[in-house]
């Protein structure tokens, strides 16, 4: 039995994937801490792991990140990226770093567990091997390494294959770091130096080519290659996937009878503050149509004045292990696990990501041939954008055919169950 200490930030799609590594790890007989915002004590001790909470000053509610940080409002692709790493992910890292420090010197740890974003991680692997336990990176959102094949991450720019693709990411690479993301790694720079008194040895959302390994929750095909790697990758495929649920049917559920297409959209369980971001642009965009338009609110109360299509049902929960064998089409926002839960079903996906990862999810679902990306513009998704995209996946099979081919990988992937030999051998190793 190891003693671990798993790290999140307090949002609901970095924790919901750790829950499952926490659960796996405490039936593999570990001792597990988990350290996160204090929203999640529970479900974290539903694993059977501790809750460990993270310092005030790095916890907030991520139900309204708007309002958890007012700032962020109406940014979106580059700007809205750089301002949400600067401001959600890197101003905690002293803060969390410091709470990772306290639970080293509480107890022997053998090893320390963290998903990409929680970015007091990077200023622990300032310090060099033998001053720290392993660090395991688990990838929560697509893979940021740094590679000559691949462009900056965050600009949701997909490869291009020879010579001229690696110029142009070399040139774009070049360009980010001068320009798009400079402060936001002078400010790293600068904290690393001020916080562990040792340089950062990598742009920030690189970081994880300094951990001792990185544990990817996807599956190759869904991935860029790279051939220029530096750390060992491993990929498991997703961990967290549509199990039985308990969420009732709602009313309408026998309108789901195989009559006509299911398109079911979604903004995720978090950004749902605001349906006019996808979930009414896509209703409006299919209304009239001889198929279905199915959407959840991610558990928030649906309004009670919501006007819909004749064609259009809402939910505040929907059970998805249930609803996707019945769905012919995603529309997302670019969730990490959403992407995921579609393509274990085999469903095509349209993916209108720009924040956040977002953006790199979208750009790989276009990339795998499982769907299309629609980019939105200054005044959103554009309703005609989104009937466009749904009618090709609806009429033409490759997308299908594609989905289904990552969801036969996703199905022979381990799951979970991979982490594990990738940690006894980092900690066997560390012991030898």
């Amino acid at each position: 039995m190891s003693s671990l200490l798993l790290c999140s930030t307090p949002v609901h799609g970095h924790v919901t994937p750790l829950l499952t590594v926490s659960s796996a790890l405490v039936a593999a007989g570990h001792d597990v801490r988990f350290l996160t915002g204090a929203r999640y004590r529970r479900a974290v001790e539903q694993t059977g792991a501790r809750w460990v909470p993270l310092p005030a000053e790095a916890d907030y509610d991520d139900r309204d990140m708007d309002a958890a940080f007012p700032g962020r409002t109406g940014r979106s692709g580059a700007d809205g990226a750089r301002w949400d790493l600067q401001h959600i992910f890197l101003d905690p890292a002293p803060s969390q770093l410091a709470a990772v420090d306290a639970q080293l010197r509480a107890e022997p740890t053998d090893a320390v567990l963290v998903e990409s974003l929680f970015l007091g991680a990077m200023l622990l692997l300032c310090r060099p091997a033998g001053e720290r336990p392993p660090v395991i990176n688990l990838g929560i959102v697509p893979l940021g390494l740094r590679s000559r094949d691949t462009a900056p991450f965050a600009l949701g720019i997909p490869p291009m294959p020879g010579p001229v693709g690696r110029l142009r990411n070399a040139l774009l690479t070049w360009t980010a770091d001068r320009f798009v993301f400079a402060a936001l790694q002078r400010a790293a720079e600068e904290m690393a130096r001020t916080v562990v008194g040792a340089e950062l040895r990598t742009a920030v959302m690189n970081y994880p080519a300094t951990a001792d390994a990185v544990v990817q929750l996807t599956v190759p095909e869904f991935e860029y290659l790279r051939s220029d790697l530096t750390v060992p990758v491993h990929f498991v495929g997703p961990v967290s996937l549509a199990a039985a649920s308990a969420t009732p049917e709602p009313e309408w559920w026998d309108d789901l009878d195989g009559r006509c297409p299911v398109v079911h959209v979604t903004q995720g369980t978090v950004a749902n503050g605001d349906l006019e971001e996808l979930v009414l642009p896509t209703m409006r965009a299919l209304e009239g149509r001889d198929l279905l338009v199915v959407a959840s609110t991610g558990g928030r109360e649906v309004p009670r004045s919501l006007a819909l299509p004749a064609n259009a049902r809402i939910a505040s929960y929907l059970p998805y292990d249930r609803l996707l064998p019945r769905t012919d089409v995603l529309v997302t926002n670019g969730g990490y696990g959403g992407v995921h839960y579609a393509l274990a079903h085999g469903v095509p996906v349209v993916a209108a990501g720009s924040t956040e990862d977002k953006a790199e999810v979208s750009a790989r679902v276009a990339w795998s041939g499982a769907g299309l990306r629609v980019r939105p513009g200054a005044g959103g998704v554009a309703p005609a954008r989104i009937r466009r995209a749904v009618d090709r996946l609806l009429s033409q099979p490759s997308y299908r055919e594609n989905a289904r081919r990552l969801g036969a990988a996703i199905s022979a992937a381990p799951g979970p169950a991979g982490i594990e030999p990738v940690l006894r051998d980092l900690v066997a190793a560390r012991a030898a």
